[in-house]
């Protein structure tokens, strides 16, 4: 199989699956990548360890610090004491809390995030109808992906400083004259 057609499946299993966790595995949110392969995460007990990514997910799937995953156990690990097995996306999340298999840990998380995101949604489209001057927009930009990582910036041009430039420019015409 090459490398294209495997990450397309990997990709898609990830995205269009609706995983239970059974009573081994367990949810757990990642705290951070110290490299190599290896996430640190916390349960929602707050018991915190080292977990490694598979095989099939390394240069497929990225995760993030905030992230929640379905992680299998190992016995025999010392520092490492889970492998991923899937993960969790707003969906997913969705799905789990609807069927009361969500932790309940990590609910007053969920519902704080999921009521933040939905503010944040509000108040663009907000400014976006502003902007635009037309509350039907046709093309709905909501389930698009947005870089949290950059700041938003707002330009403007203020009239009161062009207006100074250009008088001082006519004083200093009239002066030279």
């Amino acid at each position: 199989m090459s490398q294209a057609t495997k990450r397309k499946h990997v990709v898609k299993e990830v995205l269009e699956d609706y995983v239970t966790p059974t009573e081994k595995q367990q949810i757990m949110k990642i705290l951070g990548c110290p490299g190599n392969n290896l996430h640190e995460a916390v349960t929602d007990s707050g018991e915190r360890f080292l977990i490694s990514m598979p095989t099939k997910f390394r240069k497929n799937i990225w995760i993030k610090r905030g992230d929640f995953v379905i992680v299998d156990p190992i016995e025999e690990g010392d520092k490492v004491k889970g492998e991923i097995s899937f993960i969790l996306y707003k969906d997913h999340i969705q799905y789990l809390y609807k069927q009361g298999v969500w932790p309940k840990g990590f609910q007053a998380n969920h519902t704080s995030d999921e009521s933040q995101e939905q503010e944040k949604e509000k108040t663009e489209n907000k400014e976006e109808e502003a902007e635009s001057g037309n509350s039907d927009s046709e093309e709905d930009d909501s389930d698009l992906f947005v870089n949290t990582n950059r700041t938003k910036y707002q330009y403007s041009e203020s009239e009161e400083e062009t207006d100074e430039d250009e008088n001082e420019e006519e004083e200093a015409e009239e002066e030279g004259a």
